[in-house]
């Protein structure tokens, strides 16, 4: 009887080891990333398709009565200071729970420049809205009395030792960040990513932070190569336009180790590659107001102009 016991143990103990053992050719898991970035390739969620026809003028908006718009700035400004006619209140943390009255009519979200409103359209985007857009300069650019955007700009690189004109830095190839995920789906992973880009809050960080210290961030020229030739750009700036989608594999030359900060004209579309980078697993901020905080004066397009005169609206107060 002993013996067979003893059997019995070295046969399990034996099982045990072979079914623990895995063959060294097997391939790895994929990651958390990896599961991630395939699902949402499959699924026409890759950064272009977050930058395609995202954004809408006011006057466009004015003209057009068949949106939902969400409100994303605080309760006292949308209710004291005022909002559009029709425009329903929510914020960038429920932006996603918020939507779903809006049925099938196209969602625009309305917050004070334009630039917290990209972050919840990438939200709105990953998360089955994928018509959803911005309005343009944010309410700043409906009526005078919402204007936050006049005061922002400015010449601070203007002659400044940081503001460069000759070639942007020389990209490399790093790794992809870690996402902390027990789950093995690509949509469970997404729907976890948007939520905590959108607990995180909008991920933005001044121009003169970026321009005095620029050596403490990954820096990301968000343009074109003949507007860095036009105008310059942030000394050590990389600049990964053309190839940062997935299907290109241009995130594979952004750092996941360091503060990535993205700039663009106005600091929204820059707001849009952010929340997406954010999503992805970086640690991920936009230059606030983009270059138009830096050398407005300088520039001949992508510029912030005077708001128009649009009609607004209060909430009673009981």
């Amino acid at each position: 009887m002993l013996k067979k016991h003893c059997l019995l143990i070295v046969v399990i103990a034996m099982l045990t080891l072979i079914a623990g053992c895995k063959d060294a050719t097997d391939p790895p898991e994929d990651s958390a990333f990896e599961l991630l970035t395939e699902y949402m390739s499959a699924n026409n969620m890759d950064l272009s398709d977050m930058t395609s026809t995202w954004i809408i003028t006011a006057a466009n908006l004015y003209a057009d009565t068949t949106y939902y718009i969400m409100d994303i700035r605080s309760q006292g400004d949308y209710d004291t200071l005022g909002h559009i006619d029709g425009a329903v209140h929510s914020s960038l943390a429920t932006i996603v729970t918020d939507a779903s009255p809006s049925g099938t009519r196209p969602i625009i979200v309305a917050c004070y420049t334009g630039q917290s409103a990209a972050h919840a359209v990438v939200a709105l985007r990953l998360s089955g809205y994928d018509d959803a857009m911005s309005l343009k300069f944010g309410m700043s650019s409906w009526n005078a009395i919402f204007d936050k955007w006049t005061s922002s700009t400015g010449n601070i690189a203007d002659g400044h030792a940081n503001w460069s004109t000759g070639a942007t830095a020389t990209l490399s190839t790093f790794g992809d960040p870690e996402i902390t995920s027990s789950s093995t789906d690509g949509a469970t992973i997404l729907a976890a990513q948007v939520d905590a880009m959108l607990a995180g809050g909008f991920k933005g960080v001044l121009a003169i932070d970026v321009l005095t210290t620029p050596a403490n961030y990954f820096i990301n020229n968000y343009w074109l190569a003949s507007d860095v030739t036009t105008y310059g750009h942030i000394d050590g700036a990389y600049r990964i336009k053309e190839d940062l989608t997935l299907a290109a594999g241009g995130f594979g030359n952004l750092d996941p180790n360091e503060t990535i900060v993205t700039y663009c004209w106005t600091g929204q579309t820059s707001s849009v590659v952010t929340a997406y980078l954010t999503v992805l697993g970086y640690d991920a901020s936009s230059l606030k107001f983009g270059v138009n905080a830096m050398i407005y004066d300088d520039l001949t397009s992508g510029k912030w102009s005077a708001p128009e005169d649009y009609p607004y609206i209060t909430t009673p107060t009981s």
